[in-house]
């Protein structure tokens, strides 16, 4: 039997400050209080973009501009592989309240400080290429 694939979108929020998004995954989730780049799955008939600005509306109640894709990586789970792919984006209202309609809470953090907060092992990867651990 095929393994199954899922196709995840995730946003590089940047700020004036040069911090980033990221949002702690919710208490009853998948991989509950973790942290990640807000985002989620790429639905049928759906492109990423429109899945991201999808997602991000729900998840947070702000829209976004979604730009050009920064980074591609895959990662097997024990019961399924992630196709995840994370594109540059920026609030269509920089002004504009995040809330917390679908995440546990949110940080804006520097690059540097990322490493200090637990993310999700595909997540982990993305975030290596960023910090360029990975050589």
């Amino acid at each position: 039997m095929a393994r199954r694939q899922i196709r995840v979108v995730g946003a590089m929020l940047q700020n004036a400050e040069g911090r980033y998004l990221i949002t702690q995954r919710p208490p009853k989730a998948t991989l509950p209080l973790l942290w990640e780049f807000p985002g989620g799955r790429v639905e049928e008939g759906e492109g990423d973009e429109q899945a991201l600005a999808r997602e991000i509306r729900e998840e947070m109640g702000v829209e976004v501009e979604v730009l050009e894709q920064a980074l591609h990586t895959h990662h097997e789970y024990p019961a399924y592989d992630i196709d995840f792919r994370v594109y540059r984006c920026r609030l269509a209202h920089p002004d504009a309240a995040i809330q917390h309609v679908r995440v546990h809470d949110h940080r804006w953090v520097l690059l540097e400080e990322m490493q200090q907060y637990r993310f999700p092992d595909a997540d982990s990867k993305t975030l290596a290429r960023l910090l360029d651990l990975e050589g």
